[in-house]
Parts: C-alpha cells; sequence; structure tokens
C-alpha cells in the first residue's frame, strides 16, 4: 500500500530519515513506534505532501484516498451528524448531483448511492459519534455548542466514517477517555483499510495493530505482531547483536595479536599481513543503543496513618448550592488502596477527585478525612496553566526556597530534566517534560495518596513504565484517572464507577468494563433515517426549540472560564514577580522590604489558589453541561 524508498529528510538543522525504506502491506493497521521527537509527525506530514520528500521516495497507489485528523473541526451551524456525513465525498457530491440533475442522470446517480448503501450512512456516522462519547440527543446540536475538545473528537468521527484507503491517526486516545479508547480499540480492528496509527498506548497496539513500524537513528524497521511480539523480537535481535559482537571482539583480538608478534618476521609477513587485511575489512557490528529513561520519584510516606484515610457516608457534592454533581457516596479508602476511577467525561470523576484532595467541601453527609493525610494530587490542568516564559528551576526555587542551588539542580537533574533543560522556558518544554516535571513535584512531600487525572497524556511508552514502576514501589493510596489501559490493569486493585450521578464499586475487571462499555456504545445506537433530500446534506438542520436555552448556559460558563484563565495567568505571573525579587541576595539588607514583599508574595499566593479553585469549578460545571 505504502512505499517508502530510500527516504532522506533533513529540516530545522537535523536529519530525520536517513536512507530509509519500508513497504507496508496493503489493509495492515501499523502502529508508528518511536521515542518522543524521533520524527514520527514528520513521516505523517511527508505522507500528506504537507513537508517534501524527493521524488519516487513516498509512493501510493494512485487512486488512494489519504485521510488524517490534524485539527479540530472549526464551529460551525452544521450539527454534528451532517458535519460526519459530508465526510463521505462522494456520497456528499451525489447528493448535491441530484438537486440539478436531468431525468436521464438521476437513474444513474440513484443507482451509485445504492451500490454503496447510502441509505445505512446516517446510522454509520452515529454508530461512530455514540462510541466516542456523544449521546443521540448531542447529533442534532450545532458544532459551535462544544469545546474544542469534543470537536476533534468529531473530526476523529469524520475520519473513521469516511473510511480513507489510508489512515493516519497522530496520538488518537489523547483526547478520549477511557470508555472512547476502548471503542476506537474495538473499532481499528474491523477498519477495512490501512491505517497507520502513532500512539503511546500499549493496549490499542496490541490490541488493534497486526504490523509495529520502529523508528530509530533515521531507520524504519518492520515488525509483524502487536507491541509486546516487537519489545520480545527487539530484545532478541539485541542479544544476538550482542553475541555477534562480542565473537567478533575475540576474532579481532586474536589477529591483532599474532599481527602484533610476528609482523616483524621475515618468515611471517605473508601471514601477518594477510591477517592485518581481514582486520581493516571486518564491518563492526551494529549494537542496538536504547536511551536511558529517567525513573520517577514518588517517595512513601515515612509513617502510615490510621485507617480509614477517607470515608464518606451519604455524601452530597457539588458546585451550586441544592445542585449536586454526585450523590450518595459511601465508599472507604485505607492506606494500601489503588483505587482505577472509571466514567464517561462529565460524569464527575475531575469533582470527585477534587474533593479527595480537599479542594471541596461536601454539601451534605458526612465526610471523614484524617487531617494529617498530605495528598499529592496531579490533573491535566495544571499543564495547560503553566506559565510559558516559567522555567523548571523557578518552579523548584519555589518549591524549596531554603534548599541550596546545587540541590535544586540535582532535584531537577532527578526529574529527568537535566543542566540543559532547568533554565529553558516551560513554552520550549516538550508536553512530556512537563508531565515529568510536574508528576515529581506533586509527590516530592512524600504524600500519604496520590491523586493522578490523566498523568500519561504526554509520555511515551517507555516514560509510562517508569511511571508504572515508580507507582508500584510507591507505598500510599492511589487513585488513577486515566484511557491507558494498561496502566490501569497494572496499578489498580479495585474499580469505581462514577456514573449516574454517584460513584460506586464495580464488580469486574478491565475486560469486563471493556466489554460493558462496548454494549453500551452498541445500545446507545438508534437506526437513523437517510435523508434523501440534496438541500439537507448542505444546509445547516434548524434547532431544536431547546437548542437556544442549551447555547444560552453553555456561553456564559465559557465567557467566565476565559475570564478565569486570565485571572489565573495574571497572578500566576505577580507571584513569579515577586517570587524573582525575593530571590535577591541584596534585598535581605532591607527586613521592612523583605517583610513587606513576602506578605505582598502571600496574598497573591492566595489569590492564584482561589482563582484556580474557580477555573476548576467552571470547568467542571462546563463538562457537566456539556456532557
Amino acid at each position: 500500500m505504502l512505499q517508502i524508498r530510500d527516504l532522506t529528510f533533513n529540516a530545522w538543522g537535523r536529519k530525520f530519515f536517513d536512507h530509509a525504506s519500508v513497504s507496508l502491506p496493503p489493509g495492515a493497521k501499523v502502529g508508528l513506534i518511536g521515542r518522543n521527537g524521533v520524527g514520527k509527525s514528520t513521516l505523517f506530514k511527508l505522507i500528506l505532501g504537507q513537508l517534501h520528500a524527493g521524488d519516487d521516495e513516498i509512493s501510493l497507489p494512485k487512486a488512494a484516498r489519504i485521510g488524517s485528523v490534524d485539527q479540530e473541526h472549526p464551529a460551525t451551524p452544521f450539527t454534528l451528524l451532517d458535519t460526519v456525513l459530508e465526510a463521505d465525498e462522494e456520497r456528499h457530491d451525489l447528493l448535491t448531483r441530484l438537486e440539478t440533475a436531468n431525468p436521464e442522470e438521476m437513474g444513474e446517480i440513484w443507482a451509485r448511492l445504492i451500490e454503496i448503501d447510502s441509505d445505512a450512512a446516517p446510522a454509520k456516522a452515529s454508530e461512530i459519534l455514540v462510541g466516542l462519547g456523544f449521546t443521540q440527543d448531542d447529533l442534532a446540536r450545532p458544532m459551535s455548542e462544544f469545546s474544542g475538545g469534543w470537536r476533534m473528537r468529531v473530526a476523529l468521527a469524520a475520519a473513521l466514517f469516511a473510511e480513507p484507503d489510508m489512515l493516519l491517526l497522530d496520538e488518537p486516545t489523547n483526547y478520549l477517555d477511557l470508555e472512547g479508547a476502548l471503542w476506537l480499540e474495538a473499532r481499528l480492528q474491523k477498519y477495512p483499510h490501512t491505517a497507520l496509527i502513532v500512539s503511546h498506548d500499549r493496549e490499542l497496539l496490541n490490541n488493534s495493530c497486526t504490523h509495529m513500524l520502529h523508528l530509530a537513528g533515521g531507520k524504519l524497521e518492520l515488525y509483524t505482531g502487536g507491541y509486546d511480539d516487537f519489545e520480545k523480537r527487539r530484545a532478541e535481535k539485541a542479544r544476538l547483536q550482542l553475541s555477534a559482537k562480542a565473537k567478533q571482539d575475540a576474532e579481532r583480538a586474536h589477529l591483532q595479536s599474532f599481527v602484533d608478534r610476528f609482523k616483524a618476521k621475515a618468515s611471517k609477513a605473508a601471514q601477518a599481513q594477510s591477517r592485518m587485511k581481514r582486520l581493516a575489512k571486518m564491518e563492526p557490528v551494529a549494537t542496538t543503543i536504547e536511551e536511558r529513561v529517567a525513573p520517577f520519584t514518588l517517595p512513601s510516606p515515612p509513617r502510615p496513618l490510621p485507617p480509614p484515610l477517607i470515608r464518606l457516608e451519604r455524601a452530597n457534592v457539588g458546585y451550586e448550592e441544592g445542585r449536586s454533581i454526585l450523590k450518595n457516596l459511601n465508599l472507604r479508602m485505607d492506606l494500601d488502596d489503588r483505587i482505577g476511577l472509571l466514567g464517561v467525561n462529565g460524569a464527575g470523576k475531575s469533582t470527585f477527585a477534587k474533593m479527595i484532595a480537599g479542594a471541596l467541601g461536601v454539601q451534605s453527609g458526612e465526610f471523614h478525612r484524617d487531617r494529617k493525610m498530605r495528598v499529592g494530587w496531579f490533573h491535566q490542568h495544571q499543564i495547560e496553566a503553566m506559565d510559558p516564559v516559567d522555567t523548571p528551576l523557578e518552579i523548584i526555587r519555589r518549591a524549596m526556597p531554603d534548599a541550596s542551588e546545587s540541590s535544586r539542580r540535582s532535584k531537577l537533574a532527578q526529574f529527568g530534566l537535566g543542566f540543559e533543560k532547568q533554565e529553558t522556558t516551560v513554552a520550549n518544554l516538550s508536553g512530556g517534560e512537563r508531565a515529568r516535571l510536574l508528576l515529581n513535584m506533586v509527590a516530592m512531600d512524600a504524600p500519604h495518596m496520590l491523586i493522578l487525572d490523566e498523568p500519561t497524556n504526554h509520555l511515551d511508552i517507555d516514560s509510562r513504565r517508569a511511571l508504572l514502576d515508580a507507582l508500584n514501589e510507591y507505598e500510599g493510596a492511589v487513585i488513577l484517572i486515566t484511557h491507558d489501559r494498561s496502566l490501569m490493569e497494572l496499578v489498580a486493585d479495585r474499580l469505581w464507577l462514577a456514573a449516574d450521578g454517584t460513584v460506586k464499586p464495580f464488580d469486574g475487571d478491565m475486560d469486563d468494563y471493556a466489554k460493558f462499555v462496548l454494549d453500551r456504545a452498541k445500545q446507545a445506537v438508534k437506526p437513523t433515517q437517510v435523508a434523501r433530500e440534496p438541500a439537507k446534506a448542505e444546509t445547516p438542520a434548524p434547532m431544536a426549540s431547546g437548542a437556544p436555552r442549551k447555547a444560552v448556559a453553555i456561553e456564559p460558563l465559557k465567557r467566565k472560564i476565559d475570564a478565569a484563565e486570565q485571572v489565573v495567568t495574571r497572578t500566576t505571573r505577580q507571584v513569579a514577580e515577586l517570587e524573582t525579587q525575593l530571590a535577591d541576595p541584596q534585598l535581605y539588607k532591607n527586613p521592612t522590604k523583605v517583610a513587606e514583599l513576602t506578605k505582598r508574595r502571600d496574598a497573591a499566593q492566595a489569590k492564584l489558589d482561589e482563582a484556580e479553585a474557580t477555573w476548576m469549578g467552571l470547568a467542571e460545571e462546563l463538562a457537566a453541561a456539556e456532557a
């Protein structure tokens, strides 16, 4: 299907591909794997023609259609269903032609519509959208009512619906919850054409892919099987390479010894010369050099607390008086509990995490929480809220105000941020480096409980394994929210499900939950009749009577969130400026000035904490409203 021959590509001062060649078989589901930054997204751009490769270096069949999910769909007045249906360009063109076709052409057009099973298209589009987390009511709502993350799901739905001959997906699970990731995994297994997928999701690569395409050192190498098969073959290849290198080194040493011993003797000069030629012709055996992945530092609490850490009895929690997001919570956690929190987006998982972290109180009922309990809370909004001009060194200075500069730099090095990265601005750090910094920092104080909300979004497979190892060594309690099924299976020993306005234990394992999710997605899809009139494919569907009320409810929330984000950004900058002034040794000659700046810094920090809490609350309200 896809042929890459002797591909060489240099850009931005580095070499991405060095005479790389590979051939992908038709119908293969191929996982494109490799360390962050090696050029996986660059390869996608070369295939799509957004970057230019040499003539005939990348080739596809002439009539092949290429599909990708480059960006979110725009906020148009068209409905979700119409937006996805238009992705089938042939069907859309045929329906449009019907509007002006003469009687002789209409018969041919209808014959083609019947041949491509046009009547079944709305039901198929509905199934995909529901599988990706939308409700049946959502399908008639305009795109403009949905946030960017949800419009990314629509873009993914459109690509799957169009079924191009070559489907390119770059980290498709990053904007999905676990339920959407499970559905996508099953969908890709049945995809009828070739797919090339960049993913760090081990379960997706194992269960949906027939091949692994490994990119390293500018070369491409194709392996059959899933990611586990690739790891085994890669390890075996490395073992054989080391064995061959050891044999070659022994032979080289033997030949060199003969040359050194006899090259000066006339009677042995010919043999010595012959061995010197053999040494010169010996090609060194290439060995696989694996880059070291820095471990995560998650120190365990020095002293355990008496059980239970938390106990909830008939508790209700929400953001507005009289309106609860979660009701009738009856749960308990001890120090050795590892809880996997399941549920669709908008079901209240983040609200629950915020309550356990102590950032949100219960409205009624009882919530017993050990007063000495320290909680390390990582949530995905922290990465988005980082000040782009901040640096890891400035961040660690605020976290370790009394430590020496060498201790701070040593701590950052332990986090996997080398000297050259420590004074790099946040804007120039990769998503993985930012996530690594924050994950390590939330655990710096050896908390009794870690709450991790989507910690793996920016981590590659090796970093995810390092996080898994650190979590398994950590001796405190864990609440894990993640779409990474492999991490959930290997960390969580109990599952709780957020659904129907509450959180309850889920009776089963992740396989049971996967079946539960897929069965629920099938039941949610209702047969939909095709709209044969071409005007309906072109004109936005009229809003239902309830649609304006939804827009009125959601748009003010979005404006409030924008305003809250500006407050967070502005206050974060104020805190950083005050911290910089307080870091000046000359300042401490004036104790009055120090006291004044410290007071202003504390006030600014309190304002920042309040602004972040407001922003998080509004984000939860928006997620609940959209769901």
